[in-house]
């Protein structure tokens, strides 16, 4: 699907958004079509329902905004241990095989036979810029990983951006990391 056709806008927009397109296609249907063509008419919002169902049930699984904070807050304050080892307990969680790696890349995940770099040592970075994502592409190539992810809470500057992008970088910042993170506890183990 085209990222800018209508229909993914209204996936990523709220679900109740191709609702209503479906219900004002339905009673334009009937106020303004001929008897014999108001249910064809009606039925053509029936793809808008089915793009709201699916846009519910993406979002329903979403955090709220304020579990966004709290998380971003809460990992904000870690140590790198201690969110590493968060990551770590979340990726297994997903399903992936976790390594730790050396250089750019802090972790080496694999999945049913595709592998994933990931950095994420510059978490807390307020500002991230194109040193953060410089080497990533080449220990993605030397860890034979198909894709890599770069985790950073704070904003990314124009230029990573559009590095990210040209390289295939996947970003994760406050919102994706409060959706990886569902259901784990956020305090810091107790010492040893």
């Amino acid at each position: 699907m085209a990222k800018n056709s209508l229909f993914a806008i209204l996936l990523r927009s709220p679900w109740w958004v191709s609702t209503a397109i479906a219900v004002a296609l339905a009673l334009l249907s009937g106020a303004l079509l001929p008897a014999e063509y108001r249910i064809v008419g009606a039925l053509s919002g029936l793809p808008f329902v089915v793009i709201g169902a699916l846009a519910a049930r993406r979002q329903w699984r979403l955090p709220s905004a304020a579990r966004v904070s709290e998380i971003e807050v809460a990992v904000a304050a870690m140590t790198w241990p201690v969110f590493s080892g968060l990551l770590e307990q979340a990726f297994k969680r997903d399903g992936y095989a976790v390594q730790r790696g050396t250089g750019a890349a802090d972790f080496v995940l694999e999945r049913q036979g595709r592998r994933m770099v990931v950095s994420a040592r510059r978490w807390k970075t307020a500002r991230t810029g194109l040193d953060a994502l410089r080497a990533l592409p080449e220990a993605r190539d030397a860890a034979e990983a198909s894709d890599a992810l770069c985790i950073a809470l704070g904003e990314f500057t124009d230029q990573a951006r559009a590095f990210a992008t040209e390289h295939r970088i996947a970003v994760w910042q406050a919102a994706e990391l409060a959706q990886a993170l569902r259901g784990l506890s956020l305090q810091a183990p107790p010492p040893r």
